[in-house]
């Protein structure tokens, strides 16, 4: 273990030259074709989620702290500063539930990652390849943290909110790389993040999704923005705040092997191990969802024909998503009004109101979510066994995929078509054509400022 933490005084000299030279480093075409796809899931996340009420908040909160106008928030006729903008827009960008996630970790880094690195890219004016250059750095450095301090299982308890934690680095990250920080100042940015980067996981708590937002996004976003402005500014800092006397390692984490924050660094992207979701709903209800959808299609059911139905899921899905009291990570809620329905939207996830509609609460009654043992042993948390008996007797069973993952990948057409879906309502067809074409050929983008006219649904101020 001593051997372990002793390491980390090499590795902070790695990350760091990695983050300094970050935008000037070429990217493999597979890579680049995959953070577009990311970045693009982000922003509409960030779109949809201006409208829901972690979304709202955070926009009236920002709008009454005014500041210096650098960048701007979604959705809205507000240009703020930075370290506003990147907060507002991490808040929204974890406000539905659609945004990506990183399988080993629980990172959820394109809700802090990518808030934080348009934010920063609007500050200085930076150009698309830049931009995107930055968010691979973000995933990969914020995405590593928490395999540094040993995983899930070695983490202190009561400090295993790896999103916040993850997200703060990854965000400062990409913030440093955008801000042009040599290696030396690169150090201070991480120090400053090791300092913030928090979370306890009592945001499970959440009955509204504002606190989590908070956790997932607007914090981490915040955070890194922050860290990266502030050393641009001339804060110094401790040039190593992972080795040595009461160090982040140390007090993190009971097991840490730091090695593992540049496993992989230049070769191996974390963006390419991210999920990315089908559906706006908490990642273990996207399995069953597959599964149960599947079934629907194969063999025309609805609602009115099925008598039974099991959802067999890992833990820890199960309690994450048992009846909860928000529509959208309810896997019970979510499977009837789909049988109700014949399809699952944005807006059905998100209505309060059915949750208390007779027909939704009458078919709820049918769905059983129990742990699938199997699933848990092999740790496939992104699997998913639904078992239905219909009204005339037949059993049927169908495994589901997470949509998004490795193992059941979406395309960039489908990346394409779940943002059209989400970002029309709020910007429109014409705005929203423009942006998505717009992420699809960012390298000809010379200024991210010019993606603010593409984010609002009215005039900036």
């Amino acid at each position: 273990m001593q051997k372990n933490r002793s390491a980390a005084g090499d590795v902070i000299t790695e990350v760091s030259a990695y983050i300094a030279g970050a935008t000037e480093t070429a990217l493999p075409a597979g890579v680049t074709k995959r953070a577009k796809c990311h970045i693009l899931d982000a922003l509409a996340a960030m779109v949809s989620g201006s409208h829901l009420k972690a979304g709202q908040l955070a926009t009236e909160y920002v709008r009454q702290q005014g500041g210096k106008k650098e960048s701007q928030v979604a959705s809205a006729n507000l240009v703020t500063s930075a370290i506003q903008a990147a907060f507002a827009n991490g808040m929204m960008a974890h406000a539905d539930e659609t945004d990506d996630s990183h399988t080993k970790t629980l990172v959820h880094p394109g809700s802090a990652v990518v808030p934080a690195a348009l934010a920063m890219a609007e500050r200085e004016g930076a150009d698309g390849a830049r931009f995107l250059k930055s968010v691979v750095t973000g995933y990969d450095v914020g995405c590593r943290i928490p395999l540094a301090l040993g995983g899930l299982g070695h983490l202190l308890k009561g400090a295993g909110a790896t999103p916040g934690i993850g997200g703060t680095f990854g965000a400062a990250a990409a913030a440093a790389a955008l801000a042009g920080l040599n290696e030396e100042a690169v150090r201070y940015v991480l120090a400053y993040a090791a300092q913030q980067a928090s979370g306890v996981n009592c945001w499970k708590r959440d009955e509204e999704h504002v606190l989590k937002a908070f956790v997932f996004g607007g914090m981490p976003a915040r955070n890194g923005v922050t860290a990266a402005i502030m050393v641009q500014a001339g804060f110094s800092g401790v040039r190593d705040s992972f080795s040595g006397e009461d160090n982040f390692i140390d007090a993190f984490s009971t097991q840490p092997d730091p090695r593992l924050w540049i496993a992989g660094q230049g070769q191996d992207y974390e963006i390419l191990h991210t999920d990315l979701k089908k559906f706006s709903v908490g990642y273990p209800i996207q399995a069953a969802l597959d599964g149960l959808l599947k079934l629907m299609n194969r063999h025309g059911l609805r609602a009115k024909d099925v008598k039974s139905v099991i959802a067999r899921l890992p833990q820890p899905g199960v309690q994450t998503i048992n009846n909860r009291s928000m529509p959208d990570i309810n896997l019970q809620h979510i499977l009837a009004v789909t049988l109700l329905d014949g399809r699952l939207t944005f807006e059905t996830a998100h209505a309060f109101e059915r949750m208390s509609d007779p027909d939704v609460v009458e078919v709820k009654k049918r769905i059983q979510l129990v742990e699938e043992p199997d699933l848990t042993a092999t740790k496939k948390t992104r699997q998913a066994v639904i078992e239905i008996v219909t009204k005339d007797g037949a059993s049927l069973r169908e495994l589901g995929i997470s949509r998004g993952t490795a193992e059941n990948p979406m395309t960039a057409e489908e990346v394409e078509e779940k943002s059209r879906e989400l970002m029309t309502p709020v910007l429109g067809k014409e705005r929203s054509e423009k942006l998505i074409e717009t992420v699809w050929n960012l390298e000809g983008v010379k200024n991210m400022r010019k993606l603010r006219p593409l984010l609002f649904s009215d005039p900036i101020q």
